[in-house]
């Protein structure tokens, strides 16, 4: 009976003692496994040189820019001599390219000529609003000039007209209202150019006309046609006198001269016309 219990208790301590080392065996195989992670993660880091993360990216990034990095020549670089026809053909590009460009600025310049000629100006010269000047100071300057003020900025001449005649302007300038205030002065702004052709009509001081040595048509002292083949009067300029007497001549405008036969002041030829062919209506 004892040793049936005594056999017994060593079976039970066998299977015991087998349980528990079956348990550690599992245990030890996966506490392996995990040595053996913890054993690559330490040897990765080993080989990359104890860097972790961000660091490594970084340093990897940089090895591999190196990498791809063009390597630098050993010596100077020699470019061999260009092909005789492959530089005859760069002459050539260069000439067409030159002559090109050439034709191109002189033509941007023709173009802004043309605008600058036919565009109404932006710096206060003609084709803009002129001020002239005091009406006072400017009836002097006609009177010194010999009766005839020329006023080049605005290529205009400047002539006194007589306040006697502004009632008959009304009625015989079909563009009065535009030069009514200079006329009231006493002043007209009258076209440096002749109707006829375009050439610029010079002052006659011994007949106080004007006389064009193009082809000899004239015009009294206020620009109404007296002679010659111009089709009417010299043309004039808009005219703005300001409270204070200051003339403003807009030479942005130009109006026609008056019909042939408009004659405001009446003033005839007042000695020798400077054309030989010169005098009386045509």
């Amino acid at each position: 009976m004892v040793v049936f219990y005594a056999v017994g208790a060593i079976v039970l301590l066998a299977v015991v003692a087998a349980v528990v080392l079956f348990r550690r065996q599992d245990r030890e195989l996966a506490t392996g496994s995990l040595t053996g992670v913890e054993a690559d993660r330490k040897r990765i880091i080993r080989d990359k040189g104890d860097l972790e993360g961000k660091d490594f990216e970084t340093q990897a990034l940089e090895k591999r820019s190196q990498e791809l990095a063009p390597a630098e020549p050993d010596g100077p670089v020699i470019i061999p001599p260009m092909d005789p026809d492959q530089l005859g053909e760069a002459r050539r590009a260069f000439l067409n390219r030159s002559i090109i460009g050439a034709a191109s600025l002189g033509l941007a310049m023709l173009g802004g000529a043309i605008l600058k000629t036919l565009w109404p100006s932006a710096s206060g010269g003609f084709g803009d609003k002129i001020v002239v000047g005091n009406v006072d100071s400017i009836k002097e300057s006609i009177r010194d000039s010999g009766g005839f003020f020329y006023f080049p900025l605005g290529r205009m001449w400047i002539t006194e007209y007589p306040t006697s005649a502004v009632v008959k302007a009304e009625t015989s300038y079909g563009f009065y209202p535009q030069v009514e205030q200079g006329l009231k002065a006493g002043v007209v702004a009258l076209f440096q150019t002749c109707p006829h052709l375009g050439c610029r009509v010079p002052e006659c001081e011994t007949s106080q006309w004007f006389e064009c040595p193009c082809h000899g048509s004239q015009y009294n002292r206020v620009g109404e046609k007296k002679g010659g083949p111009a089709p009417r009067g010299m043309d004039r300029f808009p005219m703005e006198v300001s409270s204070d007497g200051v003339l403003t001549v807009d030479t942005g405008t130009i109006i026609q001269g008056p019909p042939i036969g408009v004659n405001t002041t009446g003033q005839e030829a007042e000695g020798p016309n400077c054309l030989s062919d010169g005098g009386g209506e045509h």
